[in-house]
């Protein structure tokens, strides 16, 4: 093995459920050059950092692959990707990217010698493939599925190498913000992930009012609720301890890594942002679903704390929210508004006291 392309669009938390087993990659055959065939995100992440990865070559438009704002397919940019994977020949290429419908023959088309990955029903097999199966923890897939190419695990939880440069970009955006630091991420890509943001402007508040400083994260298009979350959590303070709390969007990859390995502890959904802290050594608790603490909930329970709500049911429609064969429904009601305040508030309390960090980048 000289050559191993790795197929993994998504997200910031997709992306992480996989380093795991790049890692297995990396230590089974430590000659190969470890390509990742990825998202603008992940090459944002990776750039300049240690790590398995030799290179990031960021995806075109494809249908199921990767659909960047809703893109329809574009052929010439494939064809211009697929002649920058294989100028030199690819010897495994991996399939990390759902059951297969379209990643399977996406992958096919870089004439790897040996291939291997999820499959549905409907996709074309693979040289080895295991089935799909929607309720499976993500990063035990992605394990299980390097097992098939000759790579034992060497890990079970993604870390990431924390840099210079970004404990440097954190400085700005956190300077003069009091310490013990709590990060907010009150977002998630699936609106139904989402927990009311007056709740997290509660537990925000209550944190600001024992000391603590607080920032706000998103991204750009996640600015409306940011603010709403940092003006909630203000409200709620007593006058002249505003500036305790600050909302951050916009952060380069490399500036939220730093903000969140100087960040005691992150609450959020079950988002990237939660998984990114976790990686980078950071405690977090998660208000997550049921069926995503399946595919996504941390592992240990020292420096991860998960809030679970148990709806089955879409509480506007009441469709079987828990049965992955019956089509989505179109509302996008909270899933976990059922989350106790409370309970949220003293996992946050009680991981914001002990003041150490459960395990580190590398």
């Amino acid at each position: 093995m000289r050559r191993i392309a790795v197929l993994r669009g998504g997200g910031l938390g997709d992306l992480l459920f996989a380093v795991p087993a790049i890692e297995s990659l990396a230590v089974a055959y430590p000659d190969a050059e470890i390509v990742l065939l990825g998202t603008p995100l992940h090459a944002a992440l990776f750039a300049d950092r240690p790590g398995s990865v030799g290179e990031v070559i960021t995806l075109p438009p494809a249908k199921g692959v990767h659909e960047p704002g809703g893109a329809p397919p574009d052929e010439d940019a494939q064809e211009e990707f697929f002649r920058r994977v294989c100028r030199r020949p690819v010897d495994l290429a991996v399939q990390l990217h759902g059951g297969g419908r379209w990643s399977n023959p996406f992958l096919l088309r870089t004439g790897a010698r040996w291939t291997v990955g999820a499959r549905t029903p409907d996709a074309v097999p693979l040289t080895r493939w295991l089935p799909f199966r929607y309720y499976q923890h993500e990063v035990m897939r992605a394990l299980e599925i390097v097992g098939l190419a000759g790579a034992p695990p060497v890990t079970l939880e993604p870390t990431l190498a924390l840099t210079d440069r970004d404990l440097e970009a954190a400085e700005q955006p956190l300077r003069g913000l009091p310490e013990p630091l709590l990060a907010v991420h009150p977002s998630a890509t699936d609106p139904r992930r989402r927990w009311p943001p007056a709740r997290f402007a509660d537990v925000a508040a209550h944190c600001a009012i024992d000391g603590a400083g607080v920032v706000v994260l998103g991204s750009p298009d996640e600015k409306d609720l940011v603010d709403e979350v940092t003006e909630l959590t203000r409200d709620r303070l007593p006058a002249g301890t505003a500036r305790a709390v600050r909302g951050l969007t916009g952060l380069d990859m490399s500036a939220l890594c730093g903000v969140l390995a100087r960040s005691r502890v992150l609450v959020g959904n079950d988002s990237g942002p939660r998984h990114l802290a976790k990686a980078v050594g950071t405690a977090t608790v998660g208000v997550f679903w049921m069926g995503n603490v399946i595919n996504a909930g941390p592992l240990g329970r020292a420096g991860d704390r998960v809030l679970i709500s148990w709806t089955t049911r879409c509480p506007m429609c009441g469709a079987d929210c828990t049965r992955e064969d019956l089509p989505r429904c179109p509302h996008d009601d909270s899933f976990v508004a059922d989350v106790p305040t409370e309970a949220v508030c003293a996992e946050v309390v009680d991981l914001l006291a002990q003041g150490v960090r459960f395990s580190h980048g590398r």
